[in-house]
């Protein structure tokens, strides 16, 4: 599969879900196979052009992650299209634009999905971008606002004549946010009329189900909560269509991911050297090196926190996971908590 120059080793790929699929998480998804691509978590397109630390380090990314895609909200062209020169600038593969974040913040801003309410200028911010950049502009938008107008056909053929090279549709409106079901049927029709390559997302959680969606006509799957909850599914799905039974993943190797994750995150921004900078966010403003590690240390609790109201779903006792974790007060309790839990339980 290729968008634009850029050639996917696989369909199946991270989407972008703030908060959540940082660096440190989508190296460790990457290092389990079956993913052709990563898309950062959303970043402001004024962050970027106004230098905003918080906003670089959301954009930021390794050598490991690549193919990846930097995604940017906003809903000016001309900021848009510097933006995307930045991006263009710290080497990233792709741009992608957010036209399906259906939070009010976001969408309030002219931003996001509330793109999708005014098409012309939806295309003219992807006309400036593709204009303004050699790299790839993609789209990711939703099947639409609400019900009563659900123009992902009409906009990504708009967006497709203004210079994307690739189209993601959720296949829910940003009304329904993540309730009721995505409507794969829209998405499948709107591959078969686009040129560029069209990819689908909603409703992916077992391998089986990223497979199937694959095979209804679109050129690629992105998955968002199913990589939360099991991050092997991807590779789950490449064992799938390449005629193999999918992997089995042992409790005592889900549990050694979180601890590598906490291990990422532990050592993110320590070495100036690594493309990073030097302390965790929310560090920055402390100078006092006692106070810089504990607020690191919160930092890591909280991802954790964060990563396992997701990870720990389906597994038997999961909830009681979900309570340890939440009360854990050090990295060290979290290590020793996830230790009992996974790997010294004894049934793996």
């Amino acid at each position: 599969m290729k968008i634009g120059n850029v050639t996917l080793p696989s369909p199946f790929v991270v989407a972008p879900m703030a908060g959540m699929t940082d660096t440190a998480f989508r190296r460790l998804v990457k290092r389990q196979g079956g993913c052709g691509l990563v898309v950062t978590e959303m970043v402001s397109s004024e962050g970027l052009v106004r230098g905003i630390d918080r906003t670089l380090e959301y954009a930021e990314f390794t050598e490991e992650e690549r193919p990846v895609s930097i995604q940017i909200f906003g809903g000016d062209p001309d900021k848009m299209a510097a933006a995307a020169q930045i991006v263009e600038g710290m080497g990233a593969d792709i741009v992608d634009v957010n036209m399906g974040c259906p939070v009010p913040k976001i969408a309030k801003h002219h931003a996001g999905c509330s793109l999708m309410r005014e098409p012309h200028h939806a295309a003219a911010v992807i006309n400036a971008m593709a204009k303004a950049v050699k790299i790839p502009v993609t789209v990711k938008m939703r099947a639409g606002w609400n019900d009563q107008s659900r123009n992902a056909p009409d906009l990504a053929r708009m967006v497709q004549d203004a210079g994307a090279a690739a189209v993601t549709i959720h296949g829910r409106t940003a009304e329904q946010s993540y309730s009721g079901s995505a409507d794969w049927a829209l998405v499948s029709g709107v591959a078969e009329e686009l040129s560029i390559p069209v990819l689908g997302s909603g409703d992916c959680i077992e391998p089986q189900q990223i497979v199937d969606r694959l095979r209804s006509g679109v050129s690629g799957v992105l998955v968002g909560r199913g990589v939360l909850r099991n991050p092997w599914v991807l590779a789950q799905a490449a064992d799938i269509v390449s005629g193999r039974a999918p992997r089995e993943v042992t409790l005592r190797e889900r549990g050694e991911f979180l601890l590598d994750y906490i291990d990422l995150l532990v050592n993110e921004r320590v070495n100036e050297g690594d493309g990073f900078r030097h302390l965790a966010p929310g560090a920055e403003a402390n100078q006092n090196g006692e106070h810089v590690a504990r607020g690191r240390e919160r930092w890591v609790i909280n991802k954790l926190r964060a990563l396992c109201s997701w990870y720990s779903k389906g597994f038997e006792h999961g909830s009681q996971l979900r309570v340890r974790v939440n009360s854990a007060a050090s990295v060290q309790e979290l290590r020793e908590i996830i230790d009992e839990f996974f790997v010294g339980c004894g049934c793996c």
